[in-house]
């Protein structure tokens, strides 16, 4: 579904934008004025989210789906995205896959199944549109990594080396899209009451996570969203190769 409306500063694109943290970072910049095109593997949910957004916000929206396992939808998502909200300034890189398979069952394809959405499909989506980045005053990209990345996870291997993978990557690209003037940093969650986390809350004793964390509580998607917008904004302009954790004290906490 494509809508009009009025719009903000060069578009944003937003992937994994239909729900959890891809939705809220999605409905954060479209409130601040920004059109937003939401890619998601479910092109219906994609495209109620993207009018939802609209009628909400009174921006440009675009919903589309995209199955990120492939790199071979990115261009055609791209054109369709430029046709449609215009002008694109930014991306967040927020689909994501947790598939937790321990190492004794690891498979090939199960590793691959992580890795290429979490991880590969960044890079070629930034090669799409580094034009568009470059000629933006202000472009910039947020990619969503995980405490993870430094903890480990025993039962997760493929998503902690995804994620892993993110910091490094950034950390590539900025050195290079630093010549266009384009920014890009990581955002490392702790853990956020997402629909992926839900079915390990289900299971598990309550508390079990709150209790090693400083703040003693879990996070909310919106609030990854509002480190996602600070990153993207002007008062981020001299950030760039850098990971921003926001885990509530997590990473520092030493409580048992």
């Amino acid at each position: 579904m494509e809508n009009s409306g009025s719009g903000g500063r060069r578009g944003v694109i937003v992937t994994g934008g239909v729900s959890g943290i891809g939705g809220a970072c999605a409905g954060v910049l479209a409130a601040e004025g920004r059109a937003v095109a939401v890619w998601d593997i479910d092109a219906a949910r994609a495209a109620a989210a993207a009018a939802e957004l609209a009628a909400r916000h009174g921006v440009r929206t675009v919903g589309i789906g995209i199955d990120l396992c492939s790199t071979d939808g990115i261009a055609a998502a791209v054109a369709r995205t430029r046709e449609t909200i215009g002008a694109i300034g930014a991306l967040v890189h927020a689909a994501g896959v947790s598939s937790p398979v321990p190492l004794d069952d690891l498979t090939p394809a199960a590793w691959d199944a992580v890795l290429n959405v979490n991880l590969r499909a960044l890079p070629f989506i930034v090669q799409a549109i580094r034009a568009d980045l470059a000629a933006a005053s202000d472009g910039a990209v947020v990619g969503i990594a995980s405490i993870n990345a430094t903890l480990g996870n025993a039962a997760n291997p493929a998503y902690t080396a995804s994620k892993g993978g993110m910091l490094s990557l950034v950390r590539s690209l900025a050195d290079d899209l630093a010549a266009d003037g384009v920014r890009i940093n990581a955002v490392s969650p702790g853990q956020i009451r997402t629909p992926m986390l839900q079915p390990v809350l289900d299971i598990l004793p309550p508390g079990v996570f709150e209790r090693r964390i400083l703040l003693g509580r879990l996070g909310e998607p919106v609030e990854i969203a509002r480190a996602v917008r600070f990153l993207l904004s002007a008062d981020a302009s001299y950030i760039t190769a850098t990971e921003l954790v926001v885990d509530g004290g997590n990473i520092s906490s030493q409580r048992m």
